[in-house]
């Protein structure tokens, strides 16, 4: 599975050969080096660790400190770490830049969506309002709470008002339009989660990866 981290530039639109536009989302991609590599023989299962964006010393702590060291890289901001069936092909200190991917690859985008704070269940959960005429007092509360007497409590998983999104979210089979291997950036049609300079993780999609 091919996977990188990038950060989240905003959305523009392109054109195909035949002008029809395309909405896309640009994400930035620095240099990902490869932190350690991970076997199932030795760990249990077959992953990669990907750091990237360098950090300053005195903001790192120090057991990952002694990981960057190990590695004989320079401490980063960002390290995740990215399930494989083979990893062979992989060693410590190897570098991926946004051309691991291709145009036409399909790809799966994870990151943390914007945090909209407290909301209400108009907002939050798309309920339609209630009368705004005729003397109504019900406009934009969540409606009846249960059953009476029996079950005598409210079920689990009612839709309320509560925290609206920060948390994260993935958006599936995104297509890769254009990678700019020069500037070290992808272009993916369509939405992609988070806000501007917000950091993805994107990965070989996992339904293609399956069939």
């Amino acid at each position: 599975m091919k996977g990188i981290m990038g950060r989240k530039v905003g959305m523009t639109q392109i054109f195909d050969e035949l002008g029809n536009v395309i909405p896309v989302t640009v994400i930035s991609v620095q240099t990902n080096v490869v932190t350690q590599v991970k076997t199932k023989e030795k760990d249990g299962y077959n992953a990669i660790q990907l750091a990237t964006e360098d950090a300053k010393e005195h903001r790192v702590i120090k057991p990952l400190k002694g990981h960057y060291q190990k590695a004989g890289i320079s401490v980063k901001k960002h390290l995740k770490e990215l399930r494989a069936r083979d990893v062979t092909t992989f060693e410590v200190g190897q570098e991926l830049n946004a051309d691991v991917f291709q145009a036409g690859d399909k790809v799966d985008i994870t990151g943390k969506s914007k945090g909209k704070g407290f909301q209400g269940v108009i907002k939050r959960h798309n309920y339609s309002t209630g009368p705004m005429t005729h003397g109504s007092h019900y406009h934009r509360l969540p409606g009846s709470m249960g059953a009476s007497a029996s079950p005598s409590r409210v079920f689990k998983g009612k839709k309320l008002p509560g925290q609206m999104g920060a948390e994260r979210v993935t958006m599936q089979n995104l297509e890769v339009v254009q990678v700019d291997a020069d500037k070290n950036a992808i272009m993916v049609k369509g939405a992609v989660p988070g806000p501007k300079k917000g950091m993805v993780m994107i990965r070989e999609a996992r339904k293609t990866v399956e069939k």
